[in-house]
């Protein structure tokens, strides 16, 4: 991986066989990123997704391996109780362009992965809902 800041945007290369979410949680705490907005393409060969059943209040992953390009990575890194937190979605396509995703698990790049992060000055922090059955966003009054 390398990457490059400018001012509060940063450009990262992912490299073959290096984890997207690893990387991005790397450059995301060398950084001190508190709240951006993530987005990619690329290429990867084995990925986990997961989709969360609303009345199960759960998470069922899913797992593709073989040639996928990123169609969309998009997401947010924030925090919860002050740590490093992300939520990322990812779709990814096959070669007869069938395309697969959902909640990004993990997802190991097979050729490239160019990111963009845009860091975002302020902080917005996570709280587990019982009700819904996940970390939704927790704004300060």
């Amino acid at each position: 991986m390398e990457y490059r800041r400018f001012g509060n945007t940063i450009i990262a290369r992912i490299d073959k066989n290096e984890e997207i979410l690893e990387k991005l949680k790397e450059i995301a705490l060398k950084e001190k990123i508190k709240l951006a907005s993530v987005s990619a393409l690329g290429a990867v060969g084995d990925f986990t997704v997961g989709v969360f059943k609303t009345k199960e209040k759960k998470y069922y992953s899913n797992n593709f391996k073989g040639d996928f390009e990123i169609v969309s990575l998009t997401g947010t890194i924030n925090t919860m109780n002050g740590e490093y937190y992300s939520h990322i979605h990812f779709s990814a396509g096959d070669g007869k362009g069938q395309v697969f995703g959902g909640h990004l698990n993990r997802a190991i790049v097979s050729a490239t992965c160019e990111m963009v992060i845009n860091i975002i000055d302020g902080i917005v922090d996570r709280k587990f809902d019982e009700n819904i059955g996940l970390n939704l966003f927790k704004f300060n009054k």
